[in-house]
């Protein structure tokens, strides 16, 4: 499959490359999210010792107790804050739940914003105090590098270099520590029960932070599963549904899913951590009228970001 474009991209390259470099980089990532959605970046500001901490952290909070982490399940929180058990999120068009437990860590804000009204608090970990920090010191950081990565497809797109920056500022990312737990009886699951069911992700980028085993795959335009590879600490960086609304299809939201193992792996947990750059609630993700002409007429009516994330948290089950 060598017409599946996934290049591995510096982002140092970007933020302190020659103009030539910064170009480069630009056209690089706005060809690979035009024709797969999907980029690995290098030098992003994560070091391995900060990724292995996490990975730590991460397992250590999912080997609590399920009566601990039940305590910090907010059911009216759909899943947007703390803990979300097994069984609670199914994938757009499934039938059985997606194999997995989560935490989510949303925006803390430092400034006076307004916007922190709008945002609950995030819960922390009382057993864990290792876990709040490092999630914290994770999240700013990839915060950055994905608000470079928007600076980068701002000018790809033809856009002022800061488009997206008062956008995402204080915006309603978030990072989701994942543990895809043991199958200790793989006869017994629905025919269609899997890690993660195909879907595409809601918010701008998302950005990975490896995993601890394979199983990623994306839907290429052939209609065929290719497994996305991490070389390292790299980070994998796809196209969510809002970017792909805002550009009219112009970069593409592209299907994924996470696949089981092999049956002699299926004992071993896998753990994820992606981070979710959203926008404030407030952005439009009206099509820019860049991307639409004759040839790719507009594909979508007008909404803002925070109805169009309300109204798929509805879909895949986490809010009523």
């Amino acid at each position: 499959m060598s017409n599946v474009n996934i290049p591995r991209l510096d982002l140092n390259l970007y933020i302190n490359g020659s103009e030539n470099e910064r170009k480069q980089f630009s056209d690089d990532i706005g060809k690979a999210f035009n024709e797969t959605g999907f980029v690995t970046i290098t030098n992003h500001g994560l070091d391995k010792a900060l990724i292995d901490k996490l990975y730590e952290d991460v397992k250590a909070l999912f080997a609590l107790p399920d009566a601990v982490k039940e305590k910090y399940e907010k059911p009216e929180l759909a899943g947007q804050r703390g803990y979300t058990s097994k069984g609670k999120e199914t994938a757009k068009g499934f039938t059985a739940p997606d194999l997995k437990e989560f935490w989510q860590i949303g925006q803390t804000v430092l400034d006076n914003d307004a916007v922190k009204a709008d945002y609950p608090d995030n819960l922390l970990v009382d057993e864990l105090p290792s876990f709040n920090a490092t999630t914290l010191e994770v999240y700013q950081k990839l915060e950055s590098a994905g608000i470079h990565l928007l600076e980068a497809i701002s000018v790809y797109l033809g856009l002022p270099e800061g488009y997206f920056d008062d956008k995402v500022h204080n915006g309603n990312s978030i990072l989701r520590t994942l543990h895809y737990f043991p199958i200790t009886n793989p006869d017994a699951l629905p025919d269609d029960a899997v890690r993660a069911g195909a879907h595409e992700d809601i918010n701008l980028i998302t950005l990975l932070i490896g995993a601890s085993a394979d199983g990623l795959e994306l839907l290429t335009r052939e209609n065929t599963w290719f497994p996305v590879k991490a070389f390292g600490e790299d980070l994998v960086v796809n196209v969510g549904d809002m970017l792909q609304r805002l550009t009219n299809n112009k970069l593409k939201s592209t299907t994924h899913r996470v696949v089981n193992p092999p049956r002699e792996l299926m004992q071993y947990s896998r753990y994820s951590v992606p981070f979710f750059l959203h926008p404030k609630a407030t952005m439009s993700l009206a099509c820019l009228p860049s991307c639409i002409d004759a040839e790719n007429p507009k594909h979508y009516e007008d909404i803002t970001a925070g109805e169009y994330l309300d109204e798929r948290l509805r879909e895949i089950g986490l809010k009523k």
